[in-house]
């Protein structure tokens, strides 16, 4: 899996510009979840050998309250969910008391942190320096984001240890056959189709422990063709078979699109439009290189007149997935999942 690294630091520090920089190889490959988190943008990068994924967080101002403290939260998430964190400091307006708090609980998170001295061009340093230390999180790396410099000599020592791309391709042989992703926003069935794709007879499935946070990989036998599902949904156990209320985590589904050869984008016939969030994750799939299957979970119980309209919001929503199969399965009951087999070789 490809390591994560989370931007915080305090609001127009150039966070949202060293996230351009760092995500510009790939030509800036972002993917923005509407209603998921407003300030968070998620890219991918790569340094010689060393591809990762990066998240550009909204501006902490320390003891946010009301509005400003649930986008507080989610920069905290970001924070947990992150491998490493750049911290980025202004080094034309010095350390305040907003910079010391974000440090303390950073020290408390337990995450790598490199501390960043930003827009340090044409600076004389020596004084925020001093003040830097004191954070306790280590010695500062000055950058200028906006020219780019210092951005090489930031990066290297944060990804050192980390996943190179030969590592990241060993990882993928360990697993034979055909990897799946089974993605989509919360409740399109994606826990129920696992299930599904699992629990059908003349199949031999067993849990491995993915090497990030609780991504699954799960090696499966199915008519002696080999496949492994990368499972976003946690589902970890076939027992755990009831749709709860997932979790969405933005950096497992895109770390499992870049790991997988197919992706099977789940979306809810019974929602009765295609969601800007499926069409972000549509978005993120068709330029990561994935091949994708189209599938319609829930089509049953649709009358022809719902199943014309949900067509057409195929169409209309998803043109630039034309090329892509479609399937129109019911996970629950199981008509056209074994389908998909066919749909991935």
């Amino acid at each position: 899996m490809l390591p994560v690294i989370a931007l915080i630091g305090r609001p127009n520090v150039g966070k949202s510009t060293l996230f351009n920089q760092l995500t510009r190889s790939r030509d800036a490959l972002v993917a923005d979840y509407p209603g998921l988190t407003r300030d968070r943008q998620y890219g991918t990068g790569r340094v010689g050998d060393s591809p990762y994924l990066v998240i550009d967080t909204g501006g902490l101002v320390g003891g946010e309250q009301g509005l400003e403290g649930l986008m507080a939260d989610q920069v905290w998430q970001a924070v947990d969910e992150a491998d490493a964190v750049i911290f980025l400091l202004d080094a034309r307006d010095g350390i305040n008391l907003s910079d010391e708090q974000i440090s303390e609980r950073l020290r408390r998170s337990g995450k790598p942190v490199q501390l960043t001295l930003n827009k340090a061009d044409g600076q004389d340093t020596s004084a925020i320096v001093a003040d830097a230390y004191a954070l306790g999180l280590g010695e500062p790396v000055p950058i200028a984001a906006t020219q780019g410099h210092g951005v090489t000599a930031l990066i290297n020592p944060v990804l050192a240890g980390f996943s190179t791309n030969e590592d990241v391709e060993a990882e993928k042989r360990e697993h034979k056959g055909i990897r799946i992703a089974v993605v989509g926003r919360p409740n399109v069935g994606k826990s129920t189709l696992i299930n599904r794709m699992l629990g059908e007879e003349r199949v031999l499935a067993y849990d491995q422990p993915g090497t990030t946070r609780d991504s699954i990989y799960i090696d499966f036998e199915r008519d002696g063709e080999p496949y492994t599902l990368i499972d976003t949904a946690g589902v970890r156990r076939r027992s755990k078979v009831s749709e709860t209320i997932e979790k969405f985590s933005v950096i497992k589904t895109l770390q499992a699109i870049n790991d997988a050869d197919v992706a099977l984008l789940v979306l809810d016939a019974h929602a009765g439009e295609v969601a800007e969030q499926d069409a972000s994750l549509a978005g993120h799939i068709l330029e990561s290189g994935t091949a994708v299957v189209v599938t319609v979970n829930k089509w049953d119980g649709l009358d022809d007149d719902q199943r014309d309209w949900y067509r057409n919001q195929l169409d209309r929503r998803l043109p630039f997935l034309g090329f892509a199969e479609r399937y129109f399965i019911s996970a629950l009951h199981g008509s056209g999942v074994g389908d998909l087999y066919e749909a991935v070789k």
